[in-house]
């Protein structure tokens, strides 16, 4: 009988040795800007016990709606995304912080008995979710400042030239006139004598404490897409970009050095306010603007996530990824 009952009690060990207990769910809806990431949030809220979290590193400025495509009061009061409006326009959002506050509102969603669901297009922000962030250096004003100078000597390209011999990984997926990113991935190497790629590689960390389903939307046809962001961009033209840019430059100490104003669209905007380009061009350049943040968000989605893709541009998408998600959720 001992001889049964320890073979009995290998066999129960051995199988939840096999069949560990499930981790909570979470699910992840990425792509590119007006690929309808919000459109499916909201289905899945209508059909799922899930609780949004916006992943978009413009969408946290407060007062900055019309151009950052933020759903509306109404569309909040029904479907609540948490980490929207979390700081002025006057301040700076890290991914630490994003990490931290999204990571604790996964936390409360989950322990509500719900499934955090986290829609946006800030990929930097899922990827430091799902890997952890790397030990990097605090920013080092007066070593900006000098990057800043030499990039207004030579041009943004010629700096990214400059990064591509020693971290080609990062140059390859930073657009020549990124300058945020640029900037950033030089003062890391000049600041610690290692490239970014380096850094973030070496401090990959466990996942969270979650079963993730990745879902990206990606367009089976990149020009329909082109045409859905020139569409938005009027859009947003005629919903008050421009008087929405001058009130926040009323209310607020701005510059374009901050990040809000270097957000598509309010860049662009501000530009054609202080005469530094043409009025009548606003348009072509936010859209141009725009479509070159959609190519880099798709670059970013097909080469460092393990997503299910779905053709964003698809009249059944919603429920396609519905189906998905109720097999997920064994619903």
């Amino acid at each position: 009988m001992a001889g049964l009952a320890a073979s009995a009690h290998g066999s129960v060990v051995a199988f939840a040795a096999m069949n560990p207990p499930r981790l909570p769910p979470a699910i992840l809806i990425m792509g590119p800007t007006a690929s309808g990431k919000t459109a499916v949030a909201m289905a899945l809220a209508d059909r799922f016990p899930v609780e949004l979290i916006s992943v978009d590193s413009a969408q946290v400025f407060r007062d900055m709606d019309v151009g950052t495509a933020k759903p509306d009061r109404a569309t909040l009061a029904r479907y609540p995304h948490r980490l929207i409006d979390v700081i002025s326009p006057e301040e700076s959002y890290s991914t630490a912080r994003f990490r931290g506050d999204g990571l604790a509102a996964m936390g409360e969603i989950t322990a509500a008995g719900k499934v955090p669901l986290l829609v946006g297009g800030t990929m930097l922000y899922f990827r430091s979710l799902l890997h952890g962030l790397a030990d990097l250096p605090q920013a080092d004003a007066a070593l900006r400042a000098e990057i800043d100078a030499e990039a207004a000597a030579e041009g943004w390209p010629a700096l990214h030239a400059k990064l591509a011999h020693f971290d080609p990984s990062t140059a390859a997926r930073l657009h020549p006139t990124d300058s945020q990113r640029l900037q950033r991935a030089l003062e890391i190497y000049r600041l610690t004598g290692r490239p970014m790629s380096d850094l973030l590689a070496a401090s990959e960390q466990q996942k969270p404490p979650y079963e993730f389903l990745s879902i990206g939307l990606l367009p089976g046809e990149r020009a329909v897409l082109h045409e859905r962001i020139a569409r938005r961009f009027d859009e947003m033209l005629l919903a008050g970009l421009d008087a929405e840019v001058r009130a926040l430059r009323a209310k607020y100490t701005l510059s374009l050095n901050l990040p809000s104003m270097r957000c598509v669209g309010y860049r662009q905007t501000w530009e054609a306010q202080e005469g530094i380009i043409p009025p009548k061009e606003l348009r072509d350049r936010g859209i141009f603007a725009t479509r070159q943040l959609a190519k880099r968000q798709i670059t970013w989605l097909t080469n460092s996530f393990d997503a299910e893709n779905f053709d964003c541009l698809d009249p059944a998408l919603s429920d396609k990824i519905a189906q998905r998600v109720a097999g997920f959720l064994g619903a």
